[in-house]
C-alpha cells in the first residue's frame, strides 16, 4: 500500500499549496471627510508604474493602489482527513479485482509541511495573478482492512493493516484574485489551479480551488495597518488515479505475508460456514428473496476476497519483476473549509501574515513574508 499512501499524501501536497492565497492587498477606494488629504496626494501625484493597467486612471478617481509586483514566502502546515472509492487492483498485468465492497479504509491521515515562494503581478487595478512553487515534506497514516460477511450479512474483518509512508514533492500552478475594497474594507475571490507531479503516478495530480475572503483593515501611523479576514475555500481534485509498479515497491514482504495467510484461512472458513447455512435451507428457504440476496453478497465478498488473497500470495512468490496495477478515485473528506486570517503591514513593501483553518475535518495553519515593489 505504499502506493497508495502516496498519491494520498500528493493530494495533501496540492491542497497546501493551493491553501496558501497572495498576502492580502488590495486596490482601496479612499472615503470619508478624514481621508480627504491623502486622496488629494493621491489624485495630485502622478502614477510612476506601467502596472497593473489603468493604474493611473485609478489613481486619479482616488483609489490607492498597492505596489504593482510581489514576492511571498510561505510556510504551511495541514493534517486532512481523506476518502479512498473505486479500488481496482492487479498483478503482473492480470484481471484487476473490484475490491471496493471488500476493503473499509479507517482514519486515513494525511500531513504536510510546505515552503512556497509565489511571485505576482496587478495586472488591472482589481485583478491580481500569480504563480505557484512548492516543495513538501508529506506522510500519510492508513488504517485500513479487509472485510467479508457472514450468511446472515453481518461484515467482519479478516485481516488489517495499518502503516505510515514519508515522501518529498515538488508542484507548480498559477492563479487570480479579484478583489475590490472600499474605505478599508475588501472582498478578494481566489481561485488557482496545481499540478504536482510525482514519478510514481502516471499522471500529475489536478488541483482547483475557490476561496472567498471578506476582510477589513484598520489603518495606524504612516503605511502601517493591520488587515483582519473570514472565508473559505473549496477544493475539487482529479479523482481518479490509475497506474503500475513493481511490487516491491507497494507490498511490505516481511509484515505481508502472515496476514494473506491469515486472510486465506479465514476466507476459506467463511466459505464454509456460508456453504453450509445454504445447503441446510430447505428448497422453499432457497427460493426466499432474502435469503438469495444474502448467498450472493457473502458469494461474491468472500470469492473477491479469496481472489485478491491468492494473487498477493502468488505476487509475494514471485520475482523482483512482479507488478501491481492499480486504479482508484480519492477525494478530500470535506470540500470546504473556513478561515481567518490577518496581516500586519511594516510598510507598502513588507508585510506578514498567518492564517488558520478548521472545521470539518480539515486543520491547517499558514505564515508568510510578502514583499511588494512598483513595475
Amino acid at each position: 500500500m505504499t502506493k497508495m499512501r502516496k498519491i494520498l499524501s500528493v493530494m495533501v501536497f496540492a491542497l497546501c499549496l493551493i491553501s496558501q492565497t497572495t498576502g492580502q492587498v488590495y486596490t482601496n477606494k479612499v472615503v470619508g471627510a478624514k481621508n480627504e488629504v491623502l486622496k488629494d496626494s493621491i489624485i495630485a501625484k502622478p502614477y510612476p508604474y506601467s502596472l497593473p493597467i489603468w493604474g493611473a486612471k485609478a489613481a486619479a478617481m482616488g483609489y490607492d493602489l498597492p505596489y504593482s509586483a510581489g514576492l511571498s514566502l510561505n510556510y504551511f502546515t495541514q493534517e486532512s482527513d481523506l476518502i479512498i472509492q473505486d479500488l481496482y487492483v492487479g498483478f503482473n498485468n492480470g484481471p484487476m479485482y473490484d475490491l471496493d465492497e471488500i476493503i473499509r479504509f479507517n482514519n486515513s491521515i494525511a500531513r504536510a509541511d510546505v515552503l512556497s515562494l509565489r511571485p505576482d503581478i496587478w495586472v488591472l487595478p482589481f485583478l491580481n495573478i500569480y504563480g505557484i512553487f512548492g516543495k513538501a515534506n508529506s506522510s500519510t497514516e492508513i488504517n485500513a482492512g479487509v472485510w467479508v460477511p457472514d450468511a446472515n450479512n453481518v461484515w467482519s474483518e479478516v485481516t488489517s493493516f495499518s502503516s505510515t509512508a514519508k515522501f518529498d514533492a515538488v508542484s507548480a500552478g498559477f492563479g487570480m484574485t479579484p478583489t475590490i475594497g472600499v474605505g478599508g474594507g475588501w472582498m478578494a475571490l481566489d481561485m488557482n489551479v496545481v499540478w504536482t507531479d510525482v514519478s510514481a503516478l502516471d499522471k500529475p495530480v489536478f488541483t482547483f480551488v475557490f476561496g472567498p475572503r471578506l476582510g477589513k483593515s484598520f489603518k495606524f501611523k504612516k503605511e502601517r495597518n493591520l488587515a483582519v479576514w473570514a472565508g473559505g475555500f473549496r477544493v475539487k481534485f482529479s479523482s481518479a488515479t490509475t497506474g503500475s509498479l513493481l511490487l516491491s515497491e507497494v507490498l511490505p514482504v516481511d509484515d505481508l505475508q502472515p496476514k494473506v495467510d491469515a486472510g486465506l484461512t479465514r476466507v476459506a472458513e467463511g466459505q464454509v460456514k456460508v456453504d453450509g447455512w445454504w445447503n441446510g435451507l430447505t428448497p422453499p428457504e432457497q427460493k426466499n428473496p432474502a435469503n438469495i440476496a444474502k448467498h450472493e453478497t457473502a458469494d461474491r465478498a468472500l470469492q473477491k476476497a479469496g481472489d485478491l488473497f491468492n494473487s498477493m500470495d502468488a505476487a509475494l512468490n514471485d520475482d523482483q519483476s512482479a507488478s501491481v496495477q492499480y486504479s482508484l478515485n480519492k477525494s478530500l473528506k470535506d470540500m470546504w473549509n473556513f478561515v481567518l486570517g490577518s496581516q500586519y503591514q511594516i510598510n507598502k513593501h513588507f508585510m506578514i501574515r498567518a492564517e488558520y483553518g478548521f472545521l470539518g475535518s480539515r486543520q491547517q495553519f499558514m505564515t508568510g513574508l510578502q514583499y511588494r515593489f512598483g513595475l
